[in-house]
């Protein structure tokens, strides 16, 4: 009952919140950082916030490729502000940072090596700038592409490591999300998404994986209409959320999807190839805060894969409301779980 309780109070803490001027009143030691900095040789967009200097810095991997969380934070994240210092970052190819330079040039450079790497100069860049040994390194879907390669790779830098929308065996989920979407579908009697889906079967396309990206949008309209994406069913109200941002304009709204769609069509062949399922070796802590509906990155893959960790501490918490975008759909369980498993490894 304590539990539930809490969960609640702090879902009214975030809805009050929300009324506020997002712009809250200055506080003396409080951070307030947004800008270009350069990062792999081009101005990528960077934006740190937290009340207090003092608390520990939080580092979030948006989704994708190309899926900016910074023009949500403030209606989604903004409390997270209470208890850490956190740090947005519209990657190479997305939002901001996209924005800032030529796409033509930065093209040769999309791929996940070169996003690591910037990764890890902004991680640099972040510790010496707040004086923080080690941070919190949390991550969503495509995010955690980047997250857990980070996290194996520097283990020293990191309190712990977080996952939401955890991604596994990319063809497999992806395979799965089709069959379940489809089933789901066809229980429902829709002759129209039956046909939809059947004329773009076999997805994804392991023999003409061209054709994946191809039949990706009507593969993902129809995942979300059947709860793969959000538990409720559709697409949330990121987009309307977003349009309130402060620190995006309408004009820089459409270019963060100019940018995602640039993203995907660089970066989803070499996505279509990859597998973390024997990435489960971790120097440190790792949480994984799951959506237990989500077939965008698929539950069950994620629950076995986190079975095979090896890791000094490891927690699955399940998110029984949500599908794949858990920080939207359950924000109050979020951010207790955060407070109760992640933040005491900080002190």
């Amino acid at each position: 009952m304590r539990t539930r309780f809490t969960i609640l109070l702090a879902t009214a803490v975030i809805a009050f919140s929300r009324l506020a001027n997002s712009q809250a009143p200055a506080i003396p030691d409080n951070v307030n950082d947004q800008g270009l900095v350069p990062i792999g040789g081009i101005p990528q967009w960077v934006s740190v916030r937290g009340r207090h200097s003092s608390a520990p810095l939080l580092m979030f991997l948006h989704g994708g490729p190309g899926f900016t969380a910074s023009p949500v934070s403030y209606y989604y994240l903004r409390d997270w502000e209470e208890l850490f210092t956190v740090v947005q970052w519209d990657q190479r190819g997305a939002g901001k940072t996209y924005a800032a330079s030529d796409p033509a040039q930065i093209k040769a450079t999309m791929n996940l090596e070169r996003m690591v790497a910037d990764a890890e100069e902004l991680i640099a860049y972040l510790r010496q700038k707040y004086h923080k040994e080690r941070i919190v390194l949390m991550a969503h879907s495509f995010g955690t592409i980047l997250g857990v390669k980070l996290a194996q790779r520097h283990p020293d830098w990191f309190y712990a490591y977080v996952g939401t929308g955890q991604v596994t065996d990319i063809v497999q989920s992806e395979a799965d999300g089709f069959a379940a979407t489809l089933a789901a579908a066809k229980a429902d009697r829709n002759d129209k998404a039956v046909a939809a889906l059947e004329a773009i079967a076999p997805f994804p396309d392991r023999a003409h994986p061209e054709r994946n990206l191809q039949n990706l949008g009507i593969e993902r309209f129809w995942l979300a209409t059947y709860g793969g994406y959000y538990a409720a069913g559709g697409f949330g109200h990121n987009a309307e959320i977003a349009q309130k941002s402060p620190d995006y304009t309408a004009a820089e709204l459409k270019t963060r999807d100019e940018a995602q769609m640039y993203s995907l069509a660089l970066m989803w062949d070499e996505l279509g190839r990859l597998n973390l399922m024997d990435a489960t070796r971790f120097k440190l802590p790792v949480f994984i805060f799951q959506g237990r509906h989500d077939r965008g990155t698929s539950a069950a893959l994620a629950g076995k894969w986190f079975a095979a960790v090896k890791a000094p501490a490891k927690k699955l918490v399940w998110f029984e409301d949500s599908a794949h975008m858990v920080y939207e759909e359950e924000p109050g369980k979020l951010l207790v779980s955060l407070a109760n498993e992640v933040l005491p490894l900080t002190r």
